[in-house]
């Protein structure tokens, strides 16, 4: 089958009808592949491997010579659930009252699709600027072999960007609503609290540990990690899981453990919470009760810095819309914050009520919309 690289509808239909359920590649890299080397992309596949994670196949594809501005966005996807509640196939890539539905729609194969029409679309007038197309295939996994692999390769290849605009869905009802500037900085760990495993019936030859597990609760979470700051929401702590026993209704457990998650803003680093984190507990349950593990930090808050490149992408979005997005720093975290230690970047996308849902949908008219707004970047930035 045959895909016009101009029409972004078509585009995002071929791109949602690969199965890439992350970290599976689908064929949506194929596809990319396909449409961007007509258009006189140098293009690479590079798949990344670490321990304990699945091998990851990611896209940088490249034309002209010089600092390129970027493109950058993931082709996988999270797994569609129940495929007999969708109204159409998850992967049918059916069109319905205006609407494209199917699994990646607005997270994020559409705005992969508006961004190869605009380059399509712009060649074809004769812009001749470096541009780079950054794909993986690990956002929605682990985030390890992916965009933060691919990014080092590249660098290690003497690749230079100028700015990069991410197509992350960041408009909440409508499109022109927010460009994402920054975003505040995720860091999970687990707390573990020994007992002494025994029988129910005798509970003095036993230490239970969940009745400690009340306390560690409330001294992680009774206090506000803090108030906010000038372009960031208040960081807050949740816990996200509870887990213990042995099995058996009789039977005391030998530990219990939480895990929990922060969302933290310019107040925090990851190093200053590890140790705000142990002092609570300390506090709750006393120094050496618990044994406390933090996963790897996946970035700490960021801003992008004001000026023209910022000013360029919310001119062209309202240019289009007819409406001057805010500047905000919401929602979860993003392959920005790899991006972001390699050049400027801002994310900009589609409508994302629907994003990981049943019926995950964009309206067709957005996609055409977001295709002018991405060629407005293009020429302007």
């Amino acid at each position: 089958m045959t895909v016009e690289p101009r029409d972004p509808v078509a585009v995002a239909q071929a791109l949602i009808a690969c199965p890439s359920v992350t970290p599976a590649e689908g064929g949506a890299l194929a596809l990319l592949e396909s449409l961007l080397a007509p258009l006189g992309f140098a293009v690479e596949r590079p798949v990344f491997s670490a321990d304990g994670t699945p091998d990851v196949e990611n896209l940088y594809a490249r034309r002209g010579d010089g600092e390129a501005f970027v493109f950058a966005g993931h082709t996988d996807v999270v797994p569609p659930g129940d495929e007999a509640r969708w109204t159409s196939g998850p992967f049918s890539a059916a069109i319905e009252n205006g609407e494209l539905i199917g699994r990646g729609a607005v997270d994020m194969k559409g705005a992969i699709a508006c961004m190869v029409a605009a380059v399509a679309r712009a060649a074809d007038e004769g812009m001749n600027r470096p541009v780079a197309f950054l794909i993986t295939g690990d956002e929605e996994g682990p985030a390890v072999n992916g965009t933060k692999a691919l990014l080092e390769w590249a660098h290690a290849r003497g690749e230079a960007f100028s700015a990069c605009l991410l197509g992350e869905p960041t408009n909440p009802n409508a499109l022109g609503d927010e460009i994402k500037v920054g975003r505040r900085g995720s860091l999970s760990g687990t707390v573990t609290i020994p007992g002494v495993q025994g029988h129910v019936a005798y509970p003095h030859l036993a230490d239970n540990p969940v009745r400690k597990l009340p306390a560690a609760i409330a001294g992680l979470m009774s206090e506000p990690l803090d108030e906010g700051s000038e372009r960031f929401q208040p960081s807050n702590l949740e816990i996200v899981g509870v887990e213990s026993g042995a099995g058996a209704f009789n039977v005391i457990p030998g530990a219990a453990s939480l895990r929990f998650n922060i969302r933290y803003n310019d107040r925090h680093t990851a190093e200053s919470l590890t140790a705000l984190i142990a002092e609570r507990l300390d506090r709750a349950l006393g120094p050496g009760a618990y044994r406390l593990a933090f996963e790897p930090p996946t970035g700490d808050a960021f801003l992008a810095p004001a000026g023209a490149f910022v000013d360029a992408i919310a001119d062209a979005v309202e240019a289009e819309t007819g409406r001057r997005p805010a500047l905000t720093t919401s929602g979860g975290t993003s392959d920005a914050r790899f991006i972001k230690a390699y050049c400027p970047v801002v994310e900009f996308g589609l409508v994302g009520r629907t994003m990981h849902q049943v019926d995950e949908r964009v309206s067709v008219a957005d996609l055409e919309t977001l295709t002018r707004i991405y060629e407005r970047a293009l020429r302007v930035v």
